[in-house]
């Protein structure tokens, strides 16, 4: 299976060149801030290893390969939970169960279905690619410990994108439309999602617009990537808008 390589990112300097300015890491508003930001990405990552250990019982014939993607999440919540320690920062847990709760809910009703079509859809793209998206914004106004973390973690995320990408193209012809309908039930919480942190990340100088570009343009990539065409990915895209 063909891999995707994460793309070299600036992260000291934006769009124009202009050098960033970092925040404060240790004002108590940007402390306060990284508690929920800090639990989304922590219980981000443990449910992404529940998740693929998951799809590994949908797809036996993988489970090898998709409990070794799932290992490489819970490093990640180790690496990221070592990123609050670093600030000093207790993350607000009970906050990110409520933030996941829908994807969450969503998740385990396509699981107990068998829809591996969903749950690829909900964990190998659409939070993937969020979370690709939105590494690849805070890297360039992270402190130092969390830049380093980070820049480790965003490389294995395409790991799993990809898995996503290539098992759905495989299977395009039959999942079609199962993959519209996921699509159209779970893009929309990914902007809800977004908007619930809109204030916290403009703390961490992440700006909520361009987090959302970011995330539109992994995912269109990654339909692309998966062999739907143009107006099968525009009529996809409008339903994080409608």
């Amino acid at each position: 299976m063909a891999t995707i390589a994460s793309p070299e990112v600036d992260i000291d300097h934006d769009i124009q060149g202009s050098p960033l300015e970092l925040p404060d890491f240790s004002a108590e508003s940007y402390k306060d801030a990284y508690s929920r930001i800090n639990a989304i990405v922590i219980e981000g990552e443990k449910e992404a290893y529940d998740n693929y250990i998951s799809i590994g019982n949908l797809i036996p014939e993988n489970a090898a390969e998709l409990k070794k993607l799932a290992v490489m999440e819970m490093k990640h919540m180790r690496g990221f939970t070592a990123c609050g320690k670093n600030l000093g920062v207790k993350a607000d847990m009970p906050f990110a169960k409520k933030f996941f709760s829908k994807l969450h809910g969503n998740f385990q009703e396509a699981f107990s279905k068998g829809n591996i079509t969903t749950c690829l859809l909900i964990q190998a793209i659409l939070i993937e690619a969020f979370a690709i998206s939105a590494y690849n914004v805070y890297i360039r106004v992270a402190d130092p410990f969390a830049k380093k973390i980070t820049e480790g973690v965003v490389k294995d995320e395409y790991l799993h994108l990809n898995y996503g990408q290539e098992w759905l193209k495989a299977n395009l012809d039959t999942c079609k439309e199962e993959l519209i309908q996921a699509n159209k039930e779970n893009l929309p919480l990914i902007k809800s999602m977004l908007d619930q942190v809109a204030t916290d990340a403009e703390i961490l100088h992440m700006d909520k617009e361009e987090l959302m570009e970011e995330f539109m343009i992994a995912y269109q990539d990654s339909l692309v990537e998966m062999g739907l065409d143009n107006r099968q990915i525009a009529r996809m895209a409008l339903a994080a808008v409608v």
